[in-house]
């Protein structure tokens, strides 16, 4: 028998859980819906879609239209966590859509052949998934623990498509051709690893080797934030681990636009930095040239060549041959352009220019809104580390608008915003400043206390 409770005595429910089991859950919310978008995005071979769809979307896609739809109807409630109000990151972000809408009801207002109005269309839904993401990530992701939650992972996976990097460097092996799920599909056989003045280029799981190491070079300075700001040996082990990955699959990219990329980087950063760091970075990037020059001999001398080749280098005079037939098309619609995407090879004249190819796509308007969202969202970040207390939010807003300037830089030398993982990286980045500028804003109103006047 069992003896019964004394009287005025409680006796808990052994099936009811405690609150601290409750307290130490953490719902899903915007930071997971990010995170998973950077793996897709990141991990997922960029040339693999979803088979059967009358459109081609990848994994990533179908997450950052998820994510457009959630900031969406978050928007319509107070209770789900979604930040409101002014922040200029977003107020870019809705620039740039007005401006891209108003680009396709031009180009669609007028006859388009199909093809290329079936381009605009995609074009359209993928500048929509885009949007929805960085949206999700400035006003779904609170708190700077979220957000190092989210940029860590996103650091994390670029470790890993750096591996896969190496292995197609110095092994000749793609690992990426073993990752075929059956509901996807590769929407074309393209080698993932090139030749350049007999060396190995490599793409690990983005569509190019330019776009790998131009997606290294935007990762690098967020990597080596945290291992700056690791806690203990093992953590610092860890993250500088990542730093020293992502910074070889930038050299096995043999890309040009990354070393251009590094070098936006690396002064924003030295500019910043205390005078310490400094040393102690220039040091450490001395050492890690000489590990390259000994581990992977002539690695050096192709960089070195691709740059000092400059006036006889065939890919330059391609790039500059086109500026007249860009000119021509860019006079015939000045201001909205003739519809993004629809400009495309082989039917058109290949741009190997951000700039020029969104001038004529887009118009005068719409390659100003572009340009514009990245000054935002580089502005964003700074003015976080500006109003920032703690060091380390601080050293992340400087990391991130380093990282924002590779975008700018890239799109002057290749089609950026044509391949999908620099893209999606850029705009989660872009989402990440506006986040910062927001937890940023929210830590200091906290400090400052309730006005003593009102």
């Amino acid at each position: 028998m069992t003896a019964a409770p004394a009287a005025g005595r409680t006796v808990p429910s052994p099936k009811a859980p405690s609150l601290e089991v409750f307290a130490r859950l953490r719902r899903a919310d915007g930071a997971t819906l990010a995170c998973l978008f950077a793996l897709a995005l990141l991990l997922v071979p960029a040339r693999m879609v979803f088979r059967f769809l009358p459109m081609s979307l990848t994994p990533a896609n179908v997450v950052s239209l998820v994510a457009a739809l959630a900031w969406l109807l978050a928007q319509f409630t107070a209770t789900l966590g979604m930040a409101k109000g002014r922040n200029p990151v977003r107020t870019a972000v809705f620039c740039y859509l007005t401006a891209m809408i108003a680009t396709y009801g031009y180009a669609t207002a007028g006859y388009l052949p199909a093809d290329e109005l079936n381009l605009a269309d995609h074009a359209l839904v993928l500048i929509v998934a885009m949007v929805g993401i960085a949206l999700l990530v400035c006003d779904g992701v609170r708190g700077l623990d979220r957000l190092d939650f989210l940029l860590r992972t996103v650091v994390v996976a670029g470790a890993i498509i750096s591996v896969i990097g190496a292995f197609q460097f110095l092994l000749d092996l793609d690992l990426t051709r073993y990752l075929r799920p059956p509901i996807l599909e590769f929407t074309s056989e393209d080698a993932a690893v090139l030749e350049r003045e007999d060396m190995r280029r490599v793409a690990a799981t983005t569509g190019h080797p330019i776009e790998f190491g131009v997606v290294c070079a935007m990762l690098l300075p967020i990597a080596a934030h945290y291992g700056f700001h690791a806690r203990g040996r093992a953590a610092a082990v860890r993250w500088w681990g990542c730093t020293l990955l992502i910074a070889m699959g930038l050299m096995f990219s043999v890309s040009r636009s990354a070393m251009l990329g590094f070098a936006g980087v690396a002064v924003v950063l030295l500019l910043g930095w205390p005078a310490r760091r400094r040393i102690r970075a220039l040091a450490a990037a001395g050492g890690f040239l000489a590990g390259v020059w000994l581990l992977v001999p002539g690695l050096l001398g192709t960089f070195y060549g691709l740059f000092a080749n400059l006036g006889t280098d065939d890919s330059i005079r391609y790039r500059t041959h086109d500026y007249a037939v860009a000119a021509e098309e860019i006079a015939r619609h000045p201001w909205l352009g003739r519809g993004v995407a629809t400009w495309y090879a082989p039917k058109h004249q290949v741009f190997d220019n951000q700039y020029i190819l969104s001038a004529v796509e887009a118009g005068l308007i719409g390659i100003t809104v572009i340009v514009a969202m990245f000054l935002v969202a580089g502005y964003a970040a700074l003015r976080a580390r500006r109003l920032a207390a703690d060091p380390g939010a601080r050293d992340l807003g400087l990391s991130l608008a380093a990282a924002l300037t590779v975008p700018l830089i890239g799109m002057a030398t290749f089609d950026l915003l044509s391949f999908a993982q620099v893209t999606g990286v850029s705009f989660l980045f872009i989402g990440a400043a506006g986040a910062l500028l927001r937890a940023v804003t929210a830590e200091a109103a906290a400090s400052a206390g309730p006005d003593p006047s009102r």
